[in-house]
């Protein structure tokens, strides 16, 4: 860091060399408007303000890390799953309809939007999956991470009377994703309602 900003999940830092300063943010760096909405919808996101001149390193629970570059689009992401983000990003919250139903997070996701890189965790390395008009996806509720792009995703249920039978794959429900963008899922689930079924 050369006298910048950067948001980070609140007690991420493991270490640093140079000088830093730290402090607290509420409502995920959105403000008193941004912990209102927060509250609300669920999508809960403490974060810190970290500035200085040096190297500052960040980390949570041994979870790998991505790093993801935005060029005054959108990233969609899990706040579970966001552990940095350059200062300059606007970080906000998204409705998503029934996704969130299956995945126990709330109706909403955090939303990262314009020019710089976001360090999205995942358990296991973070795969980037693309979506075109032509390739929909559809992706287990508890691998999801995030994702980006001109995309719509849709909650499907994949319950059929063989799964009440318990003759089913244990996929009771999908994220369908369709036209044209990145999903990034991990190799491990959380765990679900779905995955109850």
């Amino acid at each position: 860091m050369t006298g910048d900003t950067v948001k980070a999940k609140n007690g991420s830092m493991v270490a640093y060399d140079g000088q830093m300063a730290f402090k607290k943010l509420s409502g995920g760096g959105e403000g008193i408007r941004g912990m209102v909405t927060r509250r609300l919808t669920g999508e809960q996101m403490t974060m810190m303000e970290v500035t200085g001149r040096g190297t500052c390193w960040f980390a949570d629970r041994a979870s790998e890390i991505s790093l993801i570059s935005l060029f005054g689009d959108k990233l969609h992401v899990e706040a579970s799953n966001m552990l940095c983000a350059a200062g300059g990003l606007r970080t906000g919250t998204s409705f998503t309809g029934a996704r969130g139903g299956a995945t126990g997070h709330g109706l909403f996701t955090t939303t990262v939007e314009g020019s710089g890189q976001v360090a999205i965790m995942s358990d296991g390395p973070a795969v980037a999956l693309r979506v075109t008009p032509q390739y929909p996806l559809s992706v287990d509720p508890g691998a999801y991470v995030a994702h980006q792009g001109g995309l719509q995703q849709h909650f499907q249920s994949g319950v059929t009377f063989r799964s009440f039978l318990g003759e089913g794959g244990g996929e009771a429900f999908q994220i369908r994703f369709e036209g044209d963008g990145l999903v990034y899922v991990q190799p491990s689930e959380r765990n679900t309602i779905g995955g109850e079924l």
